[in-house]
């Protein structure tokens, strides 16, 4: 597909067959597990291949700048990652500020390996010595649930100079709000849980790399480990994202109407949403995000100001994992999130800009 097509065009077209008369006009799932065997087929087995798995990779690989390998869940790629590149007593840089359960993973579950693991905060300044003798950095930017922002490019040149991979968490941007292979990192992954399967009814995640070995191994390792997704919630991921340019809008849209509003508002703090030009981290944001996305991070005075404001909201779910159609919000502490207790990290959805800015403040009042 030409890279001169616009988002929503690519994202309407992304991993979809040529036409053939009589096949069908969307992709549709395969959901066998075994396939009849001889010729040259792809398929024989349902843990290494599926043809559902491929035409969402096409179409996320397409959007990414490069080879896409698809997972069963977003910290089922994160690990997968760890697991592919490190070896034992390695270096990784791990964002401190970013999703806890990859920080948890690395403690928990790769103790084995004894890594060297230096925990750097996003928007800290980021130096040679920051990356020395690092094997793997691997940035979330924006960061969950924080939203700072680092420069890709600039880490990236100094990690390739230190002889270590850049791995970029793009979950929060997606791949139409930023595209980290472009900026240098070699590798890009995501929780497609959130905005790019949609709809709050799939797990699921992926990685792209423009390294045909580097996917190549990740591959082997997704058959080796058995972290395959079922054809049905990539199916569903591959529909949600035909609508991904036509949702970012909207919720993009929200997030910024609603930011004006909180930003003077006497009873929140710290809001943050890198699309204005009010936030810290819109100078570097501005400079490698292509569009901003629709969360919204705010605080109020304290966990059951959070309950009560919940509790008063009509059109805002208290619910983890962001990027739906439904606006939601998470009380990250709650979680083990290193935050204050009256964080929320807040996911604007598709409602009409008036009425979520209306209900927003109206629940506010509550107190």
């Amino acid at each position: 597909m030409s890279a001169g097509l616009g988002d929503g065009t690519r994202c309407v077209h992304a991993g979809v067959s040529p036409a053939a008369p009589g096949a069908p006009v969307p992709p549709q799932p395969v959901f066998a597990a075994q396939f009849h065997l001889g010729g040259d087929g792809d398929d024989w087995y349902g843990r290494p291949h599926n043809p559902t798995w491929r035409a969402l990779e096409a179409a996320i690989g397409g959007l990414d700048g490069g080879e896409c390998v698809v997972y069963s869940s977003g910290m089922a790629a994160v690990s997968s990652l760890l697991r592919t590149v490190l070896g034992a007593g390695d270096t990784v840089v791990l964002p401190a500020d970013g999703y806890f359960s990859t920080r948890d993973y690395v403690r928990d579950h790769l103790a084995a390996l004894k890594l060297d693991v230096r925990e750097i905060p996003t928007a800290a300044p980021w130096s040679a010595e920051t990356v020395a003798g690092a094997r793997l950095v691997l940035l979330e930017t924006p960061s969950n649930p924080g939203l700072d922002v680092c420069d890709i490019a600039a880490v990236a040149a100094l990690a390739h100079a230190a002889g270590a991979l850049v791995a970029v968490d793009n979950t929060t941007a997606t791949p139409l709000g930023q595209r980290p292979l472009e900026l240098g990192a070699d590798v890009t992954l995501a929780s497609d849980t959130k905005a790019l399967a949609g709809h709050s009814d799939v797990v699921l995640g992926h990685i792209s790399t423009a390294d045909a070995r580097l996917a190549a191994r990740l591959r082997a390792e997704r058959t080796a480990s058995g972290c395959v997704p079922g054809p049905f919630e990539v199916w569903l991921a591959h529909r949600g994202l035909g609508t991904l340019d036509l949702r970012l809008a909207r919720q993009a849209d929200n997030a910024a109407a609603l930011y004006e509003a909180l930003r003077g508002h006497p009873r929140v703090r710290g809001v943050r949403w890198p699309g204005s030009p009010h936030d810290p981290a819109h100078a570097v944001a501005s400079r490698q995000m292509r569009r901003f996305g629709g969360v919204v991070t705010f605080e109020l005075e304290s966990a059951a100001a959070v309950a009560s404001f919940l509790a008063a909201a009509h059109l805002v779910t208290s619910a983890t994992s962001f990027g739906g159609l439904h606006s939601t919000a998470d009380r990250r502490a709650r979680w083990g999130d290193p935050v204050p207790a009256g964080l929320l990290r807040f996911s604007c959805g598709c409602e009409d800009t008036r009425d979520l800015v209306a209900d927003v403040l109206a629940a506010l009042e509550t107190h």
